[in-house]
């Protein structure tokens, strides 16, 4: 991007204020710098916004483009044959860049990240090299989405993943995790810049559900079917729990929807509800049809009594 208006590049006029000028530059350099944004367009618009900087944040060599004496690139206008003594100058705006494409602006950066930057906070900024000219930065944060299944989410287990950066790791799900909850992978982000650190992964956990179970915080409610003779008669059952199956005492005359609870068998401590469901035979038999047609003359009911509008 060629930069022809230091002033429009940082979207300010002639008129700004040399505060006005980093403050500019400061909000562009949040945005729009290559480690904190991987659009081509952002880098762009921050190596245009950073030429810019380099030449206005001098208040004589602003002057001195605002007189016309020197171009947006700092060149000389008038007399070209000075370029050579004008480039050895201090203040030159012909000093070698970083490899990064951009001046020393370690005062910005400064206000910018300040102590949290040197801490591993927002950037992970800290000057480094001789003179300042190098800086060090935190990767970036990456975020994923991460398919659990609902038993897995239930009990806790591992799993494992491939970044999308490369490389597998082990992912451990904590007991309990819940949809939507994030896991922090330290260090799989995305690479530092210098000597800084690389950024951190995050995982958010979309938890699947279950043909047979439900949950509700930590309690779980599973639907388990039951034959005609176990409604009937009632008795033990043999009931999946998180932790295995564990005996239950089913009541004479148990209905479909009925719950029941098995305290402590749910998540972390939570309860286990069972919620029974009348399960037909594959095959209903002419004896068991005689003996219903029989039974149903002799105990007739009418459990629809009193439905409707």
């Amino acid at each position: 991007m060629k930069m022809d208006d230091p002033y429009k590049a940082l979207g300010l006029t002639k008129s700004a204020s040399q505060d006005d000028i980093k403050k500019a530059y400061r909000k562009i350099a949040k945005t729009d710098h290559p480690d904190l944004n991987p659009d081509p367009a952002a880098a762009e618009r921050f190596k245009a916004a950073s030429s810019a900087y380099d030449l206005l944040k001098d208040p004589d060599q602003r002057a001195r483009f605002d007189r016309g004496e020197i171009d947006a690139t700092g060149q000389e206008r008038a007399q070209q044959k000075f370029y050579r003594d004008f480039a050895e100058r201090g203040d030159n705006p012909y000093r070698q860049y970083s490899s990064a494409g951009y001046g020393d602006f370690s005062d910005v950066f400064d206000d910018l990240f300040g102590d949290d930057g040197r801490r591993g906070g927002f950037g992970g900024f800290r000057r480094s090299g001789a003179g300042g000219q190098g800086f060090d930065m935190r990767g970036q944060d990456a975020r994923y989405d991460l398919e659990v299944d609902f038993l897995t989410a239930a009990k806790g287990g591992s799993t494992r993943i491939t970044l999308p950066t490369g490389g597998a790791v082990e992912v451990q799900i904590p007991e309990g995790a819940s949809d939507g909850q994030t896991i922090r992978l330290r260090g799989k982000g995305g690479p530092g810049h210098g000597q800084g650190a690389p950024g951190d992964a995050y995982l958010t956990l979309h938890v699947g559900s279950h043909p047979d179970w439900t949950r509700d915080g930590n309690d779980v409610t599973i639907t388990l079917p039951i034959t005609i003779d176990e409604a009937v008669l009632g008795g033990k059952v043999e009931v999946p729990t998180l932790d295995g199956a564990v005996s239950m005492n089913l009541p004479r005359g148990a209905t479909t929807g009925q719950k029941l609870r098995l305290k402590g068998k749910g998540i972390k401590g939570g309860n286990q509800y069972v919620q029974l469901k009348i399960v037909m035979p594959p095959n209903v038999d002419q004896d068991l049809v005689e003996f219903m047609e029989k039974w149903r003359q002799e105990n007739p009911y009418d459990p629809r009594g009193g439905m409707g509008v």
